[in-house]
């Protein structure tokens, strides 16, 4: 199973504890403070110097126009920064989001459905400060909300993330297939699910967004008690996707369990990178900047292949 995403912060980020963004509430006050704080830490710290191109930033040198300097940057790092938006940088970025029942599971306070809203959030705004179009689709059997990629769509996309309820088994086919025939333009496709299906379906599924030209990254939320499978004592486990429940042991299960969710993980990624798509396991205790600095990665490899 591929390694799960490692939180490696960076000085002044703040509000990137899931379980701390499900106290505030508010989706834009999430999304702006979580985007924020990782900006300005990353502008201070040379690990990240890979979001400073991402962001449109590029330290001022004698000469620069003075008028172009971010002065709120400065006065978060004490630096000065040019601030620079290249048309060639502009991209659609579309994000499809898993609202199936298997989403809405949470051991530790957060569910996998939040944590994709927080996520889906934060790189929807990220994104719309940067000037790319934005658009998003939330689906479980079928598109439960479709909103076309925009600079005017940021606000949408927070509001359609607010409005999800998990009730009803999911269909990774169809509503990509839809999803890829909507989009016109090439851009980056951002799937954010739990992948709760047969290996196979997860890349047919994925394969029509690949096939339509669009460059796919998948980020695969999990809870860590599915990851770890804590449970001690014997007990009945409810398949959300199917509300059927099962009486199991846990000793007597957890080695064939694990066994099991390695398996199917691992084939995922291994068909993922096959078909060229970038495939990150991320585990809803991980705080959100290392998740966009996976983001940011995928970006970066995906310019800088296009600019060769």
């Amino acid at each position: 199973m591929r390694a799960r995403i490692v939180s490696r912060t960076v000085p002044g980020t703040q509000f990137l504890d899931p379980a701390v963004l499900t106290r505030i509430g508010n989706l834009e006050l999430v999304a702006r403070s979580v985007v924020e704080g990782f900006i300005a830490g990353a502008h201070g710290s040379p690990f990240l110097g890979l979001s400073l191109d991402f962001a449109a930033h590029r330290q001022y040198l004698p000469g620069d126009d003075i008028r172009k300097i971010d002065w709120k940057v400065y006065g978060r790092t004490d630096r000065h920064y040019i601030k620079e938006y290249e048309a060639e940088t502009n991209a659609n970025v579309f994000f499809a989001v898993d609202a199936s029942r298997s989403m809405d599971y949470g051991s530790r306070g957060i569910t996998k459905l939040d944590y994709a809203r927080y996520l889906t959030a934060c790189l929807a705004y990220l994104s719309a400060s940067q000037r790319d179009r934005v658009g998003a689709a939330i689906f479980d059997e079928k598109l439960l909300e479709y909103i076309p990629p925009s600079v005017r769509h940021r606000r949408l996309i927070l509001a359609a993330l607010d409005r999800i309820q998990a009730e009803t088994a999911g269909d990774l086919a169809r509503p990509l297939t839809q999803v890829a025939e909507s989009l016109v333009r090439k851009g980056i496709v951002v799937l954010v699910s739990d992948l709760y299906t047969e290996p196979k379906t997860v890349l047919d599924s994925v394969g029509a967004l690949r096939g339509k030209g669009q460059d796919v990254i998948v980020f695969q939320i999990m809870d860590p008690a599915e990851v770890d499978f804590p449970f001690e004592a014997a007990r009945s486990f409810e398949d959300l996707e199917t509300g059927e429940r099962l009486p199991v042991t846990p000793d007597v299960m957890r080695e064939e369990y694990l066994s099991l969710v390695e398996g199917h993980v691992g084939e995922i990624s291994k068909l993922m990178i096959e078909r060229g798509i970038d495939h990150e396991l991320v585990v809803t205790s991980t705080p959100l900047d290392a998740v966009l600095f996976r983001y940011l990665s995928h970006r970066s490899r995906r310019l800088k292949g296009k600019d060769r």
